[in-house]
């Protein structure tokens, strides 16, 4: 994702760093989250490669994800589908999606290359697509969720997750879902999710999850699907979307906040696979164990195109 400011989290046509910063909080220091962009600020980027920047990726990836306040245990409706329907949703995706054909197109990155790389081969260390990735959730009642949560306080309870599941994994991205009506500001009108790393302390790839639907057609819904089903193709139609474009995306650039060595791959104007594609026409569904779910292409650099197979 392109780099942007903390608080406002811009996202143009051209990748910009914004100067407002986030207020004052408790908790560890924010760094400047890479944002997927709103469906109105998609950006076109043909033919522009990624490039390796030295740092390492996810080999054999893995998702753990917490349920951020106790609204996720006493359930909540939106649209006609209940909070248990979205979990139900996100976890079949997220749960299926490793062994895939769309999951498979981000083995052609790789580690341990010369910086410049731009076509891995059978050199390096490539990132695996290995079958089960989901490898936990966890309802995280330990705070209540703020209405509009901060960074900060994004990233404590990533840190919860992780500890929860027995500390830090170089492999794994911590998903934060916050419930309905509780999100950080700058949601659905600069941006739909994002992910990042602590500036300090351990390098924990996390990302962060609104609850899509708020944010209807700016962040998906309905996408691909123009009318919904009873599994909530087409209303939960963002949570793929956008939940597959964060993870690709912290799959092959997992460590963007301490030095530039330790970025992943990144094309020349800060991008990264997934914004590169983001709000593509060809967005499509994937077939997943026994539903179907929205995605969009990622980024091939060995077809310098988005793709939703490879």
């Amino acid at each position: 994702m392109a780099k942007v400011g903390i608080a406002t989290l811009t996202a143009t046509l051209v990748v910009l760093l914004a100067t407002a910063s986030v207020g004052a909080s408790a908790g560890p220091k924010a760094s400047t989250p890479h944002t997927m962009s709103v469906r109105h600020s998609a950006i076109k980027a043909a033919g522009t490669n990624l490039i390796y920047q030295g740092g390492a990726v996810e080999v054999t990836p893995k998702v753990y994800i917490s349920w951020w306040g106790s609204q996720w245990s006493t359930g909540f409706s939106t649209g006609g589908y209940t909070s248990a329907q979205a979990q139900t949703y996100i976890t079949g995706f997220f749960g299926n999606v490793g062994g895939s054909s769309w999951d498979k197109i981000d083995t052609q990155y790789c580690q341990g290359v010369a910086i410049g790389t731009i076509n891995c081969g059978s050199s390096g260390t490539h990132i695996t697509n290995p079958t089960g990735q989901l490898a936990g959730t966890w309802v995280d009642t330990t705070t209540s969720v703020p209405t509009s949560p901060t960074q900060s306080q994004i990233q404590s309870a990533a840190t919860r997750l992780m500890n929860h599941f027995g500390g830090y994994n170089a492999n794994a991205t911590y998903f934060v879902f916050t419930p309905h009506g509780h999100s950080m500001s700058g949601f659905g009108t600069q941006w739909c999710a994002w992910h990042d790393e602590p500036t300090s302390g351990t390098q924990m790839a996390y990302a962060y999850m609104p609850y899509i639907p708020d944010a209807g057609g700016s962040c998906g819904m309905n996408f691909v699907n123009g009318s919904n089903n009873s599994y909530g193709n087409g209303y939960f139609d963002g949570f793929s979307i956008v939940g597959g474009h964060e993870y690709a995306e912290a799959m092959t650039d997992p460590h963007p906040e301490r030095t530039s060595t330790n970025y992943g791959w990144l094309a020349s104007n800060g991008q990264e696979n997934g914004d590169l594609c983001a709000w593509a026409s060809n967005s499509t569904n994937i077939t997943l164990g026994s539903h179907f779910y929205a995605v969009q292409p990622i980024w091939s650099n060995t077809s310098s195109s988005c793709v939703t197979s490879y």
